[in-house]
């Protein structure tokens, strides 16, 4: 009895050693593609960033000068208003090898500003929706939380409040709820983020909507 239990368990240690190989070699082979691809964006020459998308803030068509005494409000406002003049583009997702590769190892620095600049952007988006949402000023926070998944935003709580304001507090007929959360499917399935699939498990399926 004890041979084909020994037998069997020197079988499951090769199985394993082979398994342990295997992924090392995937591991190593890996790393050794990042520092090949890393070592070639470091020779490449700066590029033109003239037709990066870049995202301006649409201070006439957003809720500017609303805030009265709300701290919250205020401070969200001010947030964005010293963005306004910034560089802002959306690199959620895109390494910094990849950045190198595509504009140039010189522009690494500008570039990691834009997409700072972007990360509080949303940031404040969200903090300005959310207390609008909170005040019961829907239309409001509608428009705000608009925008910033116009930028392709990955915060799931824009999402969220959206998908609530669209069915129960914006007086929306189902065609119309419908309409709009099948606008957030395409932006939600392009985006470059870890949140995607929880972001799409909150809207609904093709299949659904379709029928």
């Amino acid at each position: 009895m004890k041979f084909p239990f020994l037998a069997s368990f020197i079988l499951l240690c090769i199985i394993m050693n082979f398994n342990m190989r295997r992924v090392s070699r995937k591991a190593e082979q890996r790393e050794e593609n990042f520092w090949e691809k890393e070592s070639r964006s470091n020779s490449v020459r700066k590029k033109s960033l003239e037709n990066l998308e870049y995202i301006h803030i649409p201070v006439d068509l957003l809720p500017f000068g609303t805030a009265g005494d709300n701290p919250v409000l205020q401070s969200s406002e001010e947030e964005l208003m010293a963005l306004k003049d910034e560089k802002i583009v959306n690199l959620t997702g895109i390494s910094n090898t990849d950045l190198k590769l595509e504009y140039g190892t010189a522009n690494i620095t500008p570039l990691t500003q834009y997409d700072q600049n972007y990360t509080a952007l949303v940031c404040a988006l969200q903090k300005w929706g959310k207390e609008l949402y909170d005040q019961g000023r829907f239309e409001d926070s509608t428009s705000v939380l608009e925008f910033a998944v116009k930028t392709r935003t990955d915060i799931t709580g824009t999402y969220r409040l959206l998908i609530d304001m669209y069915k129960t507090k914006l007086g929306f007929s189902e065609s119309e709820i419908q309409k709009k959360l099948d606008g957030l499917v395409p932006i939600a399935k392009n985006l470059n983020s870890l949140s995607r699939n929880t972001i799409l498990n909150m809207l609904p399926k093709e299949d659904s909507a379709a029928g």
